[in-house]
C-alpha cells in the first residue's frame, strides 16, 4: 500500500474516539486483477488515483479521499482485506500504535486461528499476519514500520 520511502506526516495516535477493540490501522482491499491497465483505467472512472505501487512489478495503490485499494496482478489468488498497523486511512504514520505482534497475541488470548503467523519471539519492526474468516475471505494484517 506504500512508497518505498515513507515519507508521510506523523501524528501521535489513532483518533481514540473511533469505535473498535482493537486498533489494526488503515484498512484496504486488495484485488487479484487479470489485466492491471483495464482495472486502472475502471477506477480512475470511479474518481481514484494512482498514489504508489509499480506497474513494472504488477501492482498498484489507488486512493479516492480516504478510500484505499491496490491492484496486483498475478500475485496472489483471491481478494484480501488488508489493515496496516501504524497507519491512518489518511496515509498517516502514527508513532505510536499497536504492533502485529501484540494484536496476534490479542488473537491467540482469544482462541481465534492464524494462518500465517508473525515470529513474535526473536522480531520487530515490518511483519504480517495472515487470518481467513469464516467464509474464507482471506485477511492480510501488514504492518510496514
Amino acid at each position: 500500500m506504500m512508497s518505498d520511502d515513507f515519507d508521510l506526516p506523523t501524528i501521535p495516535s489513532a483518533d481514540a474516539s473511533l469505535p473498535g477493540e482493537l486498533e489494526l490501522g488503515a484498512f484496504s482491499m486488495s484485488l487479484s486483477v487479470a489485466d492491471l491497465d483495464r482495472s486502472r483505467a475502471f477506477y480512475e472512472q470511479l474518481g481514484f488515483v494512482v498514489t504508489g505501487g509499480d506497474a513494472d512489478h504488477d501492482y498498484l495503490i489507488l486512493k479516492n479521499g480516504e478510500t484505499t485499494i491496490g491492484l496486483f496482478h498475478g500475485m496472489f489468488a483471491g481478494n484480501i482485506l488488508t489493515f496496516n498497523p501504524g497507519l491512518t486511512n489518511r496515509m498517516e504514520r502514527l508513532e505510536s500504535f499497536t504492533d502485529v505482534r501484540e494484536i496476534q497475541q490479542q488473537l491467540d488470548d482469544s482462541n481465534t486461528p492464524i494462518a500465517q503467523r508473525v515470529d513474535a519471539d526473536s522480531t520487530d519492526g515490518p511483519a504480517s499476519m495472515t487470518l481467513v474468516d469464516p467464509d474464507g475471505n482471506s485477511i492480510l494484517i501488514d504492518q510496514f514500520f
